[in-house]
């Protein structure tokens, strides 16, 4: 072959990347028009790039984005998530072809099951605080970009409520609603879930935990009865783990020692206000609307929690306890920045934040995910059919957010309470 030969195909091999880039610019570019139809169209095609379209669009509008909503709404279609700016996360829609993408690549499934749609603004309010808390923290969305698969999927509509005030102005939000992220295997078998709203270290925790078991579970080759040997045992650790750390923060708040395991629910009601008690965070929002809509007495769930006898003050008293190692970075104070009043407090709306996510986190680990690990570890939720996640969602919601499917309204209208307007349909 002569060196003119050789030449030539030397430079004829990168073709092809550079033609996708190319691809990708235009894309890009016309992601960004003004003009929605060709919006949409190359909004469509990027996504069909995954991370890769999602990282074009970023670096190439970086600067911008903060503050040019336009580009930030294109930039959150293509990842499906809003605020993606600051997280760069890349969403499925729909879990088969979530699953194909694990088998590709052997990452896990993180499967996230909200009130709402993760690309409205007027999600549930765990799911909000996923994207303020959460998903633009560096050390969590490097984790979830290098070694998960995201998926979400809305487990209904949220209820919003809007007040008017007549002169133009108008306040929307949302009364209730839970949200969980599912860590599952390449066939959408779960394999372990973290519900609610966690400190980013804790969240980051859970996760490499549940992605070790994923691993472990691939050397399985198929076999059932090791896959839930390795799940029960797993389980079972965490449960001891937890109720150790239970003891021994009872014990460091001279508190009355009780088991772990919280009451368990087996014909729920739904109640909003009782739902919304149960998280610091969204009670601090949900709250003075629901205590003036609801008809149900406030007082009634300000003593103690359905689910243990800690009261309130001394759930607060043990979140103190980890306080220090609750912190948001510059990712997340970014977006609570770009959120706020200009007259309000950042200071002030940081640490009461934190001290609710620290709230959070302690009741979410001691009573649900308890509740969680108790499941498998008595060889619940095993089964190779892939249904069972179905069931374990449809338990968790009914449960232990006490928002059951059986009720439409989601315990925010009570029959028993005359309210002089027409019977609702």
């Amino acid at each position: 072959m002569s060196a003119s030969t050789i030449a030539i195909a030397t430079i004829s091999t990168p073709q092809p990347a550079r033609a996708e880039q190319l691809t990708l610019e235009n894309l890009v570019q016309q992601a960004a028009s003004k003009d929605p139809a060709t919006a949409q169209e190359a909004i469509a095609k990027l996504r069909d790039f995954k991370n890769v379209g999602v990282d074009a669009f970023w670096k190439t509008y970086q600067s911008e984005l903060p503050n040019n909503p336009q580009l930030r709404a294109s930039l959150d279609a293509i990842c499906q998530q809003k605020d993606c700016d600051a997280s760069r996360l890349y969403w499925y829609k729909d879990l088969e072809t979530a699953k194909a993408a694990s088998k590709e690549t052997g990452k896990p499934i993180l499967s996230l099951r909200l009130l709402g749609n993760l690309n409205d603004e007027l999600s549930c309010a765990n799911s909000r605080f996923f994207r303020t808390a959460l998903y633009p923290n560096a050390a969590v969305s490097q984790l979830l970009r290098d070694r998960f698969i995201l998926h979400w999927q809305s487990e209904r509509p949220v209820p919003k409520v809007t007040i008017d005030f007549g002169d133009g102005r108008k306040l929307e939000q949302t009364l209730t609603g839970n949200s969980i992220h599912y860590i599952l295997d390449s066939e959408g078998r779960p394999i372990d879930a973290v519900p609610g709203l966690y400190s980013p270290q804790v969240f980051i925790t859970n996760l490499k935990s549940a992605e070790s078991v994923f691993q472990s579970l691939r050397g399985t080759n198929g076999d059932l009865d090791l896959r839930r040997e390795i799940l029960t045992k797993y389980h079972r650790d965490r449960y001891a783990k937890l109720a150790e750390n239970w003891q021994a923060d009872l014990t460091r708040l001279r508190l009355p020692l009780q088991p772990l395991l919280p009451l368990t629910v087996t014909d729920p009601k739904a109640s909003a206000m009782l739902a919304s008690r149960l998280t610091i965070g969204k009670a601090m929002v949900e709250l003075p609307t629901l205590s003036r809509t609801n008809g149900e007495p406030l007082a009634e769930f300000t003593t103690t929690s359905q689910f243990s006898k800690l009261s309130d003050e001394n759930w607060a008293r043990l979140a103190r306890l980890y306080q220090n190692r609750v912190y948001l970075d510059r990712g997340s104070l970014n977006i609570m920045q770009r959120k706020l009043s200009p007259t309000a407090s950042m200071p002030t709306v940081v640490s009461s934040f934190e001290r609710a996510i620290a709230q959070d986190t302690v009741r979410n680990e001691y009573v649900f995910h308890a509740q969680i690990h108790n499941w498998f570890a008595n060889g619940e939720f095993m089964d190779s059919d892939p249904a069972v996640f179905v069931a374990l969602n449809r338990r968790v919601y009914d449960q232990l957010f006490l928002t059951p499917a059986s009720d439409p309204w989601l315990g925010l209208v009570n029959e028993n309470v005359y309210s002089g307007i027409s019977k609702v349909n």
